[in-house]
């Protein structure tokens, strides 16, 4: 384990427009572009959305840098194999199945493999190229990227560690992302990733087309779930290295790409805007449940929403699943059986699923597509059927997560034939699940 020193420092909220400073008077004052910057700096706009959307939807950074982003040599094909998919309704990149499906954890790897070699898309819906649409990666990577940036060009990055931290720069500043915290990296943001713990394993949740933000409360009032002041974004801090050899890695087409440069893209000395990355840490969420009876639904449990075009939908919602108490009375309280006109995904970072007593286990998966069954497994049916309906902290040492989404997630081929990770008998969760039916029955309370 490399010793971090404690120099990372953000600031709070969540949508914010936020000024930063690295070298004191640094941002212009008054304007974004005077003819001269301040200590002869370059003025460069990074835009995550087009100049004429509507103010309230607008996001855009200036940044105040040492060299603008665009010296660098052209751009040529990465040499690395990749598991990468842009166009998922494209037989020849994954396997249509309505089947259940659950995944064993995914391998970390033998081989010198840095965050970005290590990016594999499991499952996903849509095209890149017409930007719609939502896929699904995990990451595996024993070593730093060094003297290496990545940006992604095909959409925004949900970032949820599961196994080491993840010691990430960008040309905002500095990120340090635990497990249990996630972290979001929008479309054409740099940022390169080192692994203090060593070996590293988690999961990503891309979207095309629009960006994630924080779900409307409605009924629930003015606060709760993930609170706005609980996100942090990082200060400016730069570094000045000059005739010193970079790559630059792109993601584009769910290809990658890379170009040269003599030095480093992280040379923003001020920066100020909407667009810029941030951490958030799960354990801070506020849950919402039921008091009295039912078991709610899992929107309840929504810490950030890519929204669709079609109200009440969304490209991809990012749910957890907490610890939490347990308190209704008269009611089966694990998930219900169901079918379900959105596609789940769940991973686990760590503990054990209450509707699930083996098989899903931390740094895995599983699949639950559109309208397929599925519920808690017999055993963990039989026990919440009998036991008795006490107040219960449930999930304790446990966070469970799912990406879940209004398209028809399809499976990539390698996710399936090749990662040898499928539980091809997940099925018999659900084959113990006997008749209790009698014809007989009577109320007796």
């Amino acid at each position: 384990m490399t010793d971090i020193k404690n120099d990372y420092k953000y600031q709070p909220g969540f949508g914010n427009h936020f000024s930063s400073e690295a070298l004191p008077d640094a941002l212009p004052k008054g304007q974004n572009t005077p003819q001269i910057c301040p200590y002869g700096l370059y003025a460069e706009q990074l835009s995550g959305t087009a100049f004429t959307v509507d103010r309230k939807h607008n996001e855009r950074t200036w940044f105040y840098r040492i060299r603008p982003s665009v010296c660098h040599t052209p751009f040529e094909a990465y040499p690395t194999k990749t598991r990468l998919v842009s166009n998922y309704s494209d037989a020849a990149n994954v396997s249509v199945t309505p089947n259940q499906l659950r995944w064993s954890p995914f391998d970390i790897p033998t081989e010198p493999t840095d965050f970005v070699q290590g990016l594999t898309s499991i499952a996903g819906a849509g095209d890149v190229g017409v930007k719609h649409g939502m896929s699904v990666l995990i990451y595996a990577a024993n070593k730093s990227m060094v003297d290496t940036a990545f940006y992604n060009s095909d959409g925004d990055f949900l970032i949820v560690p599961q196994l080491g931290r993840l010691d990430i720069t960008t040309e905002f500043g500095k990120i340090l992302v635990h497990p249990n915290e996630i972290c979001v990296i929008q479309r054409g943001i740099r940022f390169s990733v080192a692994l203090p713990d060593g070996p590293s394993r988690g999961y990503i949740c891309e979207v095309f087309n629009g960006t994630w933000t924080l779900p409307d409360l409605g009924p629930i009032g003015a606060n709760g779930l993930a609170n706005g002041r609980d996100f942090q974004t990082p200060v400016a801090a730069f570094s000045h290295e000059e005739e010193k050899p970079y790559i630059i890695v792109n993601k584009y087409g769910g290809s990658l790409f890379s170009a040269k440069q003599n030095h480093t893209p992280f040379d923003v000395v001020a920066w100020h805007g909407n667009y810029a990355p941030y951490k958030y840490n799960l354990a801070l969420f506020n849950t919402i449940n039921s008091v009295s009876y039912d078991h709610i639904d899992p929107s309840i449990f929504t810490v950030l929403t890519c929204k669709s075009e079609k109200p009440g939908t969304a490209i991809a919602d990012f749910v957890i699943f907490p610890p939490r108490w347990s308190v209704q009375e008269n009611t089966f309280r694990p998930p219900y059986f169901h079918r379900n006109c959105m596609s789940e995904f769940m991973g686990l970072i760590h503990g054990t699923y209450e509707a699930k007593q083996g098989g899903f286990v931390p740094g895995g998966a599983s699949l639950h597509s559109m309208m397929t069954p599925h519920g808690p497994d017999a055993p963990t049916f039989d026990k919440a059927s009998t036991e008795e309906l006490k107040p219960m902290y449930i999930a304790k040492g446990t966070q469970a997560f799912m990406f879940e989404s209004m398209m028809q997630l399809q499976p990539t081929h390698w996710a399936i034939e090749e990662s040898g990770k499928v539980q091809h008998d997940y099925f018999k969760a659900w084959q113990g699940l006997k008749s209790n039916f009698n014809p007989n029955w009577k109320l007796t309370n």
